[in-house]
């Protein structure tokens, strides 16, 4: 851990992904974050290492930009760089939106808004992930024109099951209905029109993805976060294996137990498209393998971090360091990219739900296996439960929400991962 620090951690968010970070800017370089938010979540309450300072309305403009404008006045004269991390998708678009303003008083590093509008889309992902020969899955973009034509008109051109999300993942979060999941894997015509309906009338606005479902259970998964210098030079890549993802309607697709994984063709292939649309900052990429054609097929890309990114930190490739050298101490431009997991021997399991729930609910294959390998070594982790920012109230509220696992899982994994 290093002490002397001349930079400022500033997260906006208040989730378990701002407290992967600010566990992260811990315990590489000893330093306290400041995290400002729209609301405050349970992993980062009752914290040591991250203060969160909460705004209504501040998850949108122009709540977000006024707010923001009083912020950057502390920070204004300064003796210290204070570097601003988004960890969520509008936060991400909204910093991207205000970057000309907030660079001048924070280290932003954030592509541009242009670039943000093209790859914060679904749909328009899929368009340029075409033009770099990056597979994805057969997409059919359905428009809310399509719905008042006729939900019946609507040609589904794969077999069911199909998959089916919001091309706009910002516009989502405001939707509210009974069933409302964030992903659908829908079984039927008549769940299809249903589903669609639903979506519709309860004010979405935006396209949605129809794509071709990948057979195949939650361990066919796998995330890669990455970071991209000021240069556009990719500096870090870092896969992982999910095992398991939470079954809850609006959690589906959010991991929780991930293995590291290497595998060099896929770090080179993302690494290519990366310094080819001059990319900055961390980003995130979520894939399934297709047994069919085996190859490795995208479903998206954020512009942050991943929410369970943590699991980068505890292989060893600390994620807080990264803009720290590139912005603060200027050392990162001369270091050769680091691609993780190379190493076996210093592998460690990622875990975001109590041991018990992973033991019973992941797939039994030779991945699990290796998991529970880790597990009798005790080279596991969480995110959440960090021994230096331990207190009884803290450790109460984590073990409370680590438990209500439990009940989600019984609830709905057999609806919603049982059968696949």
């Amino acid at each position: 851990m290093e002490k002397e620090v001349n930079f400022i951690p500033v997260l906006l968010g208040s989730d378990i992904n701002v407290y992967g970070m600010a566990r992260a800017f811990y315990e590489r370089y000893g330093v306290k974050s400041t995290a400002y938010a729209s609301v405050q979540f349970a992993p980062t309450k009752y914290s040591k290492i991250v203060d969160v300072e909460t705004f209504p309305g501040f998850n949108e403009d122009p709540g977000f930009i006024e707010n923001m404008t009083k912020i950057a006045k502390r920070y204004k004269n300064l003796n210290k760089k204070a570097i601003l991390i988004a960890c969520g998708d509008g936060y991400v678009e909204l910093v991207s939106k205000h970057k000309s303003f907030l660079q001048k008083t924070f280290v932003v590093p954030y592509i541009d808004y242009t670039l943000v509008q093209k790859l914060i889309s679904k749909e328009a992902f899929y368009k340029i992930a075409d033009q770099y020969q990056l597979p994805h899955p057969a997409t059919k973009i359905i428009t809310k024109a399509d719905y008042q034509n006729g939900v019946a008109n609507i040609e589904v051109p794969y077999d069911f099951p199909v998959a089916l999300k919001p091309s706009d993942a910002v516009e989502w979060l405001e939707i509210k209905f009974a069933g409302r999941k964030k992903a659908f894997r829908i079984k039927s015509r008549a769940e299809f029109d249903d589903i669609v309906a639903k979506i519709y009338d309860n004010g979405y606005t935006a396209d949605l993805i129809l794509q071709d479902f990948i057979p195949g259970d939650d361990s066919n998964m796998r995330t890669l976060n990455c970071y991209v210098d000021q240069h556009h030079q990719v500096k870090l890549m870092c896969l992982g294996h999910p095992l398991l993802e939470d079954p809850t309607p609006a959690d589906i697709g959010n991991y929780v137990a991930i293995l590291p994984e290497y595998n060099q063709k896929v770090y080179q292939q993302i690494q290519h498209f990366l310094e080819a649309i001059h990319y900055t900052g961390y980003c995130n990429f979520d894939m399934k393998y297709d047994r069919r054609d085996k190859t490795f097929k995208l479903f998206e890309i954020n512009l942050r971090q991943g929410r369970s990114s943590f699991f980068v930190t505890l292989n060893g490739y600390n994620l807080a360091q990264y803009p720290v050298e590139d912005y603060i101490t200027g050392t990162l431009k001369d270091k050769p990219t680091v691609y993780g997991n190379q190493d076996p021997k210093r592998h460690q399991l990622w875990l975001g739900v109590p041991v018990k729930v992973f033991k019973t609910y992941a797939q039994n294959n030779a991945d699990k296996k290796r998991a529970l390998e880790l597990l009798a070594a005790k080279r596991f982790g969480t995110t959440v439960f960090f021994k230096q920012d331990f207190n009884l109230k803290r450790y109460a509220l984590q073990k409370y929400a680590f438990y209500l696992y439990n009940g989600r899982f019984k609830s709905y994994f057999k609806e919603n991962k049982g059968d696949m």
